[in-house]
């Protein structure tokens, strides 16, 4: 990976923001931002443009499934991948129907969650 990728983290528990944040620590990720709601998600993936957003699911003001039907209208080039504790099959369909990229299960597993955003990470910038 020669560009770091960039991030945005966004859930409305500080300490999930916190555990993501400290897996994305090293050379791969640079997490460009943090919100704790998708009305101020919705904002800054507008205005910071990264590469990924992990987006919880469950959140006040504005769940993630509205949340991500919104980025991706205005920002289809980023890429989504929702948090969710309990990946029930309405959800998940939901979100692969609006354009989610993949899901990061909690509680979180950092190999696991690293394997994710390299895949999609991965399938946007091919090695040749």
């Amino acid at each position: 990976m020669t560009k770091r990728c960039t991030v945005i983290i966004v859930d409305d528990n500080d300490m999930m923001r916190s555990i993501l944040r400290g897996m994305m620590r090293g050379d791969d990720y640079e997490v460009i931002g943090e919100a704790r709601n998708g009305v101020v998600a919705v904002e800054i993936a507008g205005r910071l443009k990264p590469d990924v957003i992990c987006l919880d699911v469950m959140m006040p003001e504005k769940n993630g499934i509205d949340a991500l039907c919104e980025i991706k209208a205005a920002n289809p080039e980023i890429d989504v991948v929702m948090i969710t504790s309990s990946a029930d099959p309405d959800t998940v369909q939901q979100a692969i129907l609006n354009g989610a990229s993949g899901f990061i299960l909690k509680p979180f597993n950092a190999a696991r969650v690293l394997d994710t955003l390299a895949g999609i990470y991965a399938k946007k910038h091919p090695k040749h």
